[in-house]
């Protein structure tokens, strides 16, 4: 540590934190080497929410005096998770869809049904704000307990203005509660609103008008589903620039269920992120390597569908760089932790345990343009996970979520 590095006393007490010992820290620092960047019995020094100091056990300055001390006893500590997809607020669930499902349904046969997303639509008009916090809250806390730090969490579920606006507020006022960093994503254009079914350009024209003027300053990205079952590559565009207009960046669903064009779509007009990208061709992959957008994958929903899982080692040798989310919703991927997610990443995707773990921190926090998290690094935002294990390979190994023992969120033991 020098001098500059350390807190000035006359400049008031800094809380810090300190932990040694630990066995192999995962820094995704690339200064220490490889992927994750590993330090072995390694320590970390943090304070005033950030991490102030990084390097081995033996190496820590001799005069240094934290307020709370941490013996990690040789466990592994990765950087905290960034789930950068999810769809965490909502009402309702749809276990008798999943069964309908197991039994042969597709999801355009629940969709047409009146099911599918339009089941939560109506679940969550009817949800007052206190139930739809108190219940999203629940899921929130599971998330946070299995390592999530960072959470982008979605609307898209009222498809009417109020509640569309409702959902937003639901996650601000959850984001002010809890000890997580949720970053809201105006998802008005979901699927079409049941009541403008045989008037899509009508509900276009909501979208992109009173329901975006109403919920702009609460959100800070616009999102797009692209693909069959919802707005063709044209729709897209022109929602996306109406939220571009309105100060919102980019983020798409595209090309789950079938090849709609909405990869290159994405590519084309220099999407923060692609997400799904499922049916994807090289060429689509290619354009959003070029573009330097994130491809965001999403194993849990081909696990829940039965679908083929996203092909992640593809993705990423095509050179394009990839996060790993969790897509939590009540339909297609009720799934709350990224140890899960990691695990399907590597076991069905084929990416290593060190691949996965860095999209899920720093490849997450790229995908929503956060440059002060997925890293532990001086300067950084102290968020991280000891592990009940010796190294980042166990959690792709052991996926129950349990591993997670004690999880740090700017600074403080949460």
């Amino acid at each position: 540590m020098t001098g500059s590095d350390r807190p000035d006393p006359t400049e008031g007490h800094c809380p810090s934190m300190l932990i040694t010992h630990i066995g192999e820290l995962v820094t995704n620092d690339p200064g220490h080497g490889g992927v994750l960047g590993i330090i072995e019995d390694a320590a970390v020094l943090m304070c005033d929410e950030k991490v102030t100091w990084v390097g081995t056990t033996a190496d820590l300055p001799a005069d240094t005096d934290p307020d709370k001390h941490i013996d990690a006893g040789g466990a592994a500590v990765v950087p905290g998770f960034v789930d950068a997809h999810t769809h965490a607020v909502f009402a309702g669930d749809r276990a008798e869809e999943f069964a309908m499902r197991m039994a042969g349904a597709s999801y355009e046969d629940i969709l047409s049904s009146g099911g599918g997303i339009y089941s939560t639509v109506r679940s969550t008009r009817d949800a007052s704000l206190t139930d739809l916090v108190s219940a999203s809250l629940t899921r929130i806390d599971h998330m946070l307990v299995s390592g999530t730090t960072t959470a982008e969490v979605k609307s898209g579920y009222g498809l009417d203005v109020e509640t569309e606006a409702r959902m937003l507020e639901a996650i601000a006022v959850i984001d002010d509660v809890a000890p997580i960093d949720l970053i809201p994503t105006f998802l008005g254009a979901h699927v079409v609103a049941p009541e403008f079914l045989d008037a899509r350009d009508d509900y276009i024209e909501l979208v992109t008008g009173p329901m975006l003027e109403r919920v702009a300053s609460f959100a800070g990205f616009i999102d797009v589903f692209c693909d069959d079952a919802a707005f063709t590559v044209e729709e897209t565009r022109r929602i996306v620039e109406a939220g571009r207009a309105a100060g919102l960046a980019a983020r798409l669903h595209v090309d789950q269920l079938s090849r709609s064009g909405g990869t290159a779509l994405a590519a084309e007009i220099g999407a923060l992120s692609a997400d799904h990208v499922d049916h994807a061709t090289d060429e689509d992959l290619a354009a959003l390597a070029d573009a330097g957008t994130v491809a965001v994958l999403l194993p849990g929903v081909s696990y829940a569908m039965r679908s083929a899982p996203p092909d992640a080692r593809r993705v990423w040798d095509a050179g394009v760089t990839v996060a790993i989310a969790t897509d939590c919703n009540p339909g297609t991927a009720y799934v709350e932790t990224m140890p899960f997610v990691i695990s399907l990443a590597v076991v069905t995707g084929g990416l290593t345990p060190g691949e996965a773990v860095w999209a899920a921190t720093k490849g997450g926090a790229l995908a929503l343009g956060l440059t002060d998290r997925g890293v532990i690094a001086p300067g950084m935002l102290a968020d991280m996970v000891i592990l009940d294990a010796p190294s980042h390979t166990h959690i792709a190994y052991r996926p129950d979520g349990a591993l997670p023992i004690e999880v740090v969120k700017r600074g403080m033991l949460v």
